[in-house]
């Protein structure tokens, strides 16, 4: 009987001992910052026209660059990107100015900020959903047929879906489809003659790469 306490001590001593933190706060919670690296075919939708010419259209070339996506996850779900990145387009005539064969060549820069929804129900591999906005940029403009080129920036909309798969809880692999809705107002003179009209570029950013977070 006296050596009783004794071993009542010794049996209740570990449930005593402090808990290790919660499995150290459940391993960390994830960052909330997370970037990506991709290689990005830009296809644009070759549509357009100059006013007051008739049948006019205009077409622009595709390109493949290089992209920066930012992301902050606002909850498990809820997450905003930032997409950054710049391409060029050289500007064709078609339709009724076909004959005028390229018009210019143009740089574009389309920061687009979008909200996504990501799905967390499918273990390593994370689709989401996004829509958002673009302020769409145009500079280092050069005519070809035409002696003055301006294509005035524009805002636009955009809507994604893509997904990650992730290798381990920092790396994994993505795949990603954008599409702009842009449309620019432009001025060009050619041959001593002024015009105005709209580019519809409406590009599709179709992308692979390389996810990291933080």
């Amino acid at each position: 009987m006296l050596l009783a306490p004794a071993v009542s001590a010794a049996d209740l001593a570990p449930l005593m001992e402090p808990a290790p933190e919660a499995a150290t706060e459940a391993v960390a919670a994830a960052s909330p910052w997370q970037i990506r690296v991709r290689g990005l075919g830009v296809i644009t939708n070759d549509s357009g026209s100059v006013n007051g010419v008739a049948g006019s259209d205009l077409s622009y070339s595709d390109s493949v660059i290089p992209e920066l996506d930012i992301t902050y996850y606002l909850t498990d779900n809820i997450a905003a990107e930032l997409i950054l990145g710049t391409t060029y387009a050289n500007i064709y005539g078609e339709g009724a100015l076909a004959s005028v064969g390229k018009v210019g060549k143009t740089w574009v820069l389309p920061p687009t900020l979008t909200l996504q929804y990501h799905f967390t129900d499918f273990g390593a591999f994370k689709p989401y959903v996004g829509a958002g906005v673009n302020y769409t940029m145009f500079y280092s403009q050069d005519g070809d047929a035409a002696t003055s080129l301006d294509v005035k920036n524009s805002f636009g909309t955009a809507l994604q879906i893509g997904a990650d798969y992730m290798v381990n809880e920092h790396w994994g692999v993505n795949f990603d489809v954008k599409k702009l809705f842009l449309k620019a107002d432009f001025d060009a003179t050619i041959n001593g003659t002024d015009y105005s009209g709209k580019a519809k570029l409406d590009p599709w950013l179709i992308g692979a790469g390389v996810t990291y977070r933080f």
